[in-house]
């Protein structure tokens, strides 16, 4: 049996639109197991981009509970909220979000020292940044240039490792591929497949079937609540049976 690393419990979200409630989750309960590759799909504006914000402790809920571990999540303050996001997970967008006058090497370093403070740590914390950056085929020449000098592709996968540096137990990706070209996009897409197969949890918000067969478990989301699930096992490289069993459940899903 699968560990539970975060489950929510009645989970709502509603926001207020000109005096009109707008309610954009409804009562969900899920839960997230250490180790998976956990897809969110769904049409536009189906709740996808709120429940993962919802789930990473970026948003609180409006009714109902978020717990991870031992911890009620939904019950933290936002500075409670900012050292559970740092201690915790990593964050991948569509839109990278690099500082332009740092090098990709210290991008990554500056979000490593926010955990690390103590001098004694940075090797360590150099020494992670560059087993990362090996492990997506960055280059030390790359390393050491700024954001405007580096590909789209590259700046994607130097936002995955600023991601993992501080070893977050959850990684969250909404549309990490949305900006990105079809070959640039597939090698973000192993890169992400790769770290799963290590043992990383990963949670990602996508509307491309592409991305979503990477995942073990695709969530379908509509109006607010999850539709349906479907269990596609682990990925395995050029299984197409796993685009058939999705492109089923999709169009059961009225996708």
């Amino acid at each position: 049996m699968s560990e539970v690393l975060l489950k929510t419990d009645k989970l709502c979200k509603t926001f207020s639109n000109g005096g009109l409630q707008q309610h954009v989750l409804k009562n969900i309960d899920l839960q997230l197991y250490r180790g998976d590759f956990t897809v969110i799909m769904g049409a536009s504006g189906a709740g996808k981009s709120t429940l993962l914000y919802a789930l990473s402790g970026m948003d609180t809920p409006s009714i109902g509970s978020i717990t991870f571990g031992d911890a009620v999540i939904s019950d933290l303050s936002q500075d409670g909220l900012a050292v559970f996001r740092r201690d915790h997970c990593g964050f991948v967008f569509q839109q990278i979000y690099l500082i332009d006058g740092m090098s990709v090497m210290d991008n990554v370093l500056s979000a490593g020292l926010l955990v690390n403070k103590d001098k004694k740590d940075k090797k360590a914390v150099v020494s992670r940044a560059k087993e990362l950056f090996a492990a997506v085929d960055i280059s030390e020449e790359t390393q050491n240039k700024f954001p405007a000098q580096i590909s789209g592709g590259e700046a994607q996968r130097v936002g995955i490792v600023r991601a993992l540096i501080n070893n977050p137990e959850i990684l969250f990706a909404d549309e990490p591929t949305g900006a990105l070209n079809s070959q640039t996009g597939l090698d973000v897409l192993d890169t992400l497949t790769k770290f799963n197969e290590q043992g990383q949890s990963v949670v990602m918000v996508t509307h491309d079937m592409r991305s979503a067969r990477r995942g073990n478990r695709i969530l379908y989301l509509k109006d607010g609540v999850i539709l349906g699930e479907c269990d596609l096992g682990k990925y395995v490289h050029g299984d197409e049976s796993r685009h058939e069993k999705l492109s089923d459940f999709l169009t059961e899903m009225g996708w």
